[in-house]
C-alpha cells in the first residue's frame, strides 16, 4: 500500500478545521445527558405501554445518524449506545406488540425505511457482528418469501404484494370496511383528501361528518387492499445492504429483478412512476385504472415528496450493485417530468402540505417576487400542491452521476430560484438535511466559507436541541411519539458533505453513497484519527481533491483513505505537494528570536496499484491530494481493510 507522510506546515489553521474538530467533540458530550432523559435506566423510552406502540419507525429515527458520526470520527461512544439503543428499542416494540421477530409487520415502506436506517448504518459501521449478519438475513428473507409465514413477493410478476407487508407478510385487506378517516385538526389535515371522487366530500374538513368519515375510510380500504406501490421500492435497500454483508447473489438479483419492473412501468407511462398495481399486475386496477391514487402516492399524502426518495434509494442501489448507469434512468427520468412542469409562481399564494420544509428558503424571498415552483401531487382535477423543487433530489443524482447534464440540471434550478442558494440557514428537520443549495455552490467554487458556516450552524443547532430537553417537562406524560425524535442533539450533515464529500443519506431507506471512507490506522476502526480533519474541496467523474489537516500540535496520526463508502471506487493516483524549504529552523538568534522562513514546495505524482492510501500527518502538517478516480468498478461490501 502506497504511503506518503505529509510535511507541510500548517501556517494558518483554518477555523474550519477547528470547528470540525469542535463539534465531533461536542456531539461525544450529548448524547448521554439526552439518554438520561428520554430512557430509562435500560435503554427503553420513557413511555407507559398502556399509550400503545404507536408508529415504530419513530423509535428509532432519534438515533439514525449516530452511527454515522461514528464512521467519519465520532467517539466510540456513538456506536456502542446507538448498539445499544437499537437491542432495547427492539425489545420495547416487541412487548408493546408493534414488532414481530424483531420487524415491522403492518407498516407502508414510507415509514418501514425510515427505522431501516439505523439498521443499515450500524451494519456498516460494524459489520462483522454474527447477530446484526443473522439479522440483514432474516429481514430480507422476508421478501425472498423465505419465511412461509411471511409472503411478501410475487416474483412471477415482479410485485411486493401489498402496500402493507413485513415481518408478517402481505397485509391484504379482509373487506370490514376500514377505519373512518377523519383528518381534521390532527397533522394529517394540511394533506387534504385522500380522493376527490366521492359525492358530497369536497374538502378536506367534509370528514368531520363520522358518515363521510366511514365512508373515506372504506374507500381506503378498497382502493389500497393490496397490491405494489413505489413505496416499496425503497426495500431494495434492505437487499443491497443483505448483499453488501454477504456477497450472495440472490440479494443483487431481487434488487436488479424489482428495479428492471418499475422502470418498464415508468416508461409506460411517460416517465412517471404509476402508484397502484394490482395483484394481477394491472396499473390502476382498484383506482379505476388510474395511474394515480395508490397509498403514499400521487394524490395523497406527500405525492413527488416521499415518492421520489424511493426511486432515488433503488436506482442508486440498482447503479452501485451493477455498475450500470441506466438504473439512474429511473429518479432522473421522473424528476425532469416534474421540472418541466415547473412554473414562476408567488409561493404566498400557494398552500403548501409541508410548506414548512421551505420556510426559511422562501421568507427570503421579497413580497410578491415569483419563485420557481412544481407541482407534487396530482389528483382528478390535475396537478397541485406546488412548491419549491428539493434541492435534494438534483444534488443527490448528480453526486452519483458526475454526467455534465445532472450538474446543468442543478443550475438550472439554482437560476430559477429567487432565493441565494449560498445561504446558510440555522435549520435542522427529522432529516438532519436542507443545506444542498450553498454545499454545491461551496463545490462550484462560489461559497468558498461554506466550510465554517455549516459547521457553526450545525453546533447552533445542536446547542439548541440540548436547550430544548434541558427545558422540557413533558417526558413521561407527553402521548406523542414524536417528543423524544425531535430532541434528538447528534447533526451529521455537514460533516458528511465536508468529510466524505456526499448528501446526507436519504431518510427514507437511503444507504450511506459517498466518495470517500476514512480508517483510523492507529486506533484500528473505521473514522477519521483523532485531531485530524478533512475537507472534500473538489468533485468530478474522475477526480477527488480532499484537504487533510493534524490540528494537533504534539502527536502523529496516520490514516487510510478508501474510494467510496463500500470500497466500489478506486484511487489510480495521487498528486499532492511536499515541502523543499527547510523545517523548523534554528532555534533563532539571542534569546530565540525567530521569523519563520518561507516554505517552499514541490508537486509529486504517484500512481496508487491497490486503490488505497495511507497518510501519515505528523503534528500541525497538512496535505492537500488530489485523486485520480475510477467511480464505480469495484464490488461493493462492507469488508474493512482494518
Amino acid at each position: 500500500m502506497t504511503h506518503i507522510i505529509a510535511d507541510l506546515p500548517v501556517e494558518q489553521m483554518p477555523s474550519w478545521a477547528l470547528w470540525q474538530r469542535h463539534l465531533l467533540g461536542s456531539m461525544d458530550g450529548v448524547v448521554q445527558p439526552y439518554l438520561d432523559h428520554f430512557t430509562g435506566d435500560n435503554g427503553e423510552f420513557i413511555w407507559d405501554d398502556a399509550w400503545g406502540g404507536g408508529s415504530p419507525d419513530d423509535y428509532f429515527e432519534p438515533f439514525f445518524n449516530w452511527p454515522l458520526v461514528y464512521l467519519m470520527g465520532g467517539s466510540d461512544r456513538l456506536l456502542s449506545l446507538a448498539e445499544r439503543q437499537f437491542e432495547a428499542v427492539t425489545g420495547q416494540l416487541m412487548r408493546l406488540q408493534s414488532y414481530h421477530k424483531e420487524y415491522g409487520f403492518h407498516e407502508d415502506q414510507m415509514h418501514q425505511s425510515e427505522a431501516d436506517i439505523l439498521f443499515y448504518h450500524l451494519c456498516l459501521a460494524r459489520p462483522g457482528g454474527d447477530r446484526q449478519l443473522e439479522r440483514a438475513r432474516r429481514f430480507a428473507g422476508f421478501y425472498l418469501n423465505e419465511d412461509p409465514d411471511a409472503i411478501n413477493y410475487d416474483a412471477e410478476r415482479r410485485i411486493v404484494l401489498s402496500g402493507l407487508n413485513g415481518s408478517k407478510g402481505a397485509i391484504v385487506a379482509d373487506g370490514s370496511g376500514g377505519r373512518p378517516y377523519n383528518p381534521v385538526g390532527t397533522t394529517m389535515e394540511p394533506y387534504g383528501l385522500p380522493f376527490f371522487d366521492l359525492p358530497g366530500i369536497e374538502r378536506v374538513q367534509d370528514l368531520a361528518d363520522p358518515a363521510k368519515a366511514r365512508r373515506m375510510g372504506l374507500a381506503m380500504q378498497e382502493r389500497w387492499q393490496a397490491g405494489d406501490a413505489p413505496a416499496n421500492l425503497a426495500i431494495t435497500s434492505m437487499m443491497t445492504n443483505a448483499f453488501l454483508l454477504t456477497q450472495e447473489e440472490k440479494y443483487r438479483d431481487w434488487v436488479v429483478e424489482y428495479t428492471d419492473a418499475w422502470l418498464g412501468r415508468a416508461r409506460d407511462n411517460g416517465g412517471l412512476l404509476p402508484d397502484q398495481i394490482g395483484p394481477s399486475g394491472k396499473v390502476g386496477e382498484f383506482v379505476g385504472g388510474k395511474w394515480y391514487g395508490g397509498r403514499y402516492g400521487w394524490t395523497f399524502p406527500h405525492g413527488f415528496l416521499t415518492m421520489h426518495f424511493a426511486t432515488v434509494d433503488a436506482g442508486a442501489n440498482a447503479y452501485l450493485l451493477t455498475r450500470d448507469e441506466k438504473y439512474l434512468d429511473l429518479p432522473r427520468q421522473q424528476m425532469d417530468r416534474i421540472l418541466e412542469l415547473g412554473q414562476m409562481r408567488d409561493p404566498r399564494h400557494e398552500h403548501m402540505s409541508v410548506g414548512a420544509n421551505w420556510q426559511q428558503q422562501l421568507a427570503t424571498i421579497p413580497p410578491g417576487e415569483k419563485t420557481f415552483l412544481v407541482p407534487y401531487r396530482y389528483g382528478d382535477a390535475g396537478w397541485f400542491d406546488w412548491m419549491p423543487m428539493s434541492a435534494l433530489y438534483p444534488v443527490y443524482l448528480w453526486h452519483l452521476s458526475m454526467r455534465d447534464d445532472d450538474w446543468e440540471r442543478v443550475q438550472r434550478l439554482q437560476q430559477a430560484e429567487a432565493n441565494d442558494w449560498n445561504e446558510v440557514h440555522s435549520l435542522r428537520d427529522k432529516q438532519d438535511s436542507g443545506h444542498e443549495q450553498p454545499w454545491v455552490q461551496y463545490l462550484a467554487g462560489d461559497n468558498p466559507d461554506y466550510p465554517e458556516r455549516i459547521q457553526q450552524a450545525s453546533h447552533q443547532q445542536l446547542c439548541r436541541r440540548m436547550a430544548q430537553v434541558r427545558a422540557d417537562q413533558d417526558v413521561g406524560t407527553c402521548h406523542h411519539i414524536h417528543h423524544w425524535q425531535w430532541g434528538n442533539p447528534v447533526t451529521s450533515e455537514a460533516l458528511i458533505q465536508l468529510t466524505l464529500g456526499a448528501p446526507q443519506p436519504i431518510y427514507n431507506g437511503g444507504l450511506l453513497h459517498a466518495r470517500l471512507r476514512y480508517f483510523d490506522m492507529d486506533r484500528r476502526r473505521a473514522g477519521l484519527p483523532l485531531d485530524v480533519a478533512a475537507l472534500v474541496e473538489t468533485l468530478a467523474a474522475d477526480r477527488t481533491v480532499v484537504r487533510l489537516i493534524n490540528t494537533s500540535a504534539t502527536a502523529t496520526r496516520t490514516l487510510l483513505l478508501q474510494a467510496g463508502a463500500f470500497g466500489e471506487h478506486r484511487f489510480t493516483g495521487v498528486r499532492y505537494e511536499t515541502r523543499t524549504s527547510k523545517w523548523p529552523g534554528d532555534l533563532g538568534g539571542y534569546a530565540g528570536t525567530y521569523c519563520a522562513e518561507p516554505v517552499t514546495r514541490q508537486a509529486h505524482t504517484l500512481a496508487l496499484s491497490d486503490g488505497r492510501l495511507q497518510v501519515e500527518l505528523p503534528p500541525a502538517m497538512e496535505v492537500r491530494l488530489d485523486l485520480a478516480t475510477q467511480r464505480y468498478v469495484n464490488e461493493p461490501s462492507y469488508a474493512t481493510p482494518l
